[in-house]
């Protein structure tokens, strides 16, 4: 068997990233998010939309720079071709939400509500998003490049060509997760607090599996102990 037969099937596929051209923009000049609003190639900049209401609006061809997001609410929301520059937010709700071909910079996010959403072609590069709540989402063709994901939460989740480039993954809950061809080798730190077994359909360096040991060997019931211990 030659060399290249035996790494068949070794690499994961790589996503498809996200390609997004903005048109000329219009400059936001609301009083605020509703429910159901309509926004087409609209310039979102430096808005603060702390406690707002935007759930189920359609977003086309839009950018949000350096915006506010505390409790904000864009559950079932749908984001298509925009950009989120250094966004900001403590508590964002996104349940449901659909993003697709969406880039996201430099976030400074935490507890964001994407539960139940669907990612696809999507990147998320640089910053910082703790306790992202992604559970029973659905993320196809995402890459996160350069970015802290502090205690992010997968628990039933469905992850197909997705690729964690110089991340930091700490505390990760991957409980009842569906992945294939998840690629973390270039991780910065892969840290997996739960659902170890879920691994299945990913791919990892041998240095990694060495730091994955001891959690594969608790999850099994395996007792690693020296000789006379």
């Amino acid at each position: 068997m030659t060399n290249a037969r035996r790494g068949q099937g070794t690499a994961a596929r790589l996503p498809r990233l996200p390609q997004v051209r903005l048109p000329e923009l219009w400059t936001y000049e609301g009083v605020g998010l509703e429910p159901e609003g309509d926004h087409e190639g609209v310039g979102f900049r430096e808005a603060d939309f702390t406690g707002q209401d935007g759930a189920t609006s359609r977003f086309i061809d839009c950018l949000f720079e350096r915006c506010v997001l505390d409790d904000t609410g864009l559950g079932r929301a749908r984001f298509a071709d925009c950009v989120l520059d250094a966004p900001r937010g403590v508590g964002t709700g996104l349940a449901g939400a659909s993003l697709r071909d969406v880039e996201i910079r430099d976030a400074r996010l935490g507890g964001t509500q994407l539960h139940g959403a669907v990612l696809e072609r999507v990147l998320v590069r640089g910053g910082k998003i703790d306790y992202l709540n992604l559970r029973s989402a659905v993320l196809k063709d995402v890459t996160f490049e350069g970015c802290v994901l502090a205690e992010a939460d997968f628990g039933g989740a469905t992850l197909e060509r997705v690729v964690f480039r110089d991340c930091v993954l700490r505390r990760a809950d991957l409980t009842g997760a569906r992945l294939t061809d998840v690629d973390l080798r270039e991780a910065a730190e892969l840290d997996v607090a739960a659902g170890i077994e879920r691994l299945a359909g990913a791919v990892v360096t041998p240095a990694q599996l060495l730091d994955l040991a001891p959690a594969f060997a608790a999850h099994i019931g395996l007792r690693v102990a020296a000789p006379g211990e």
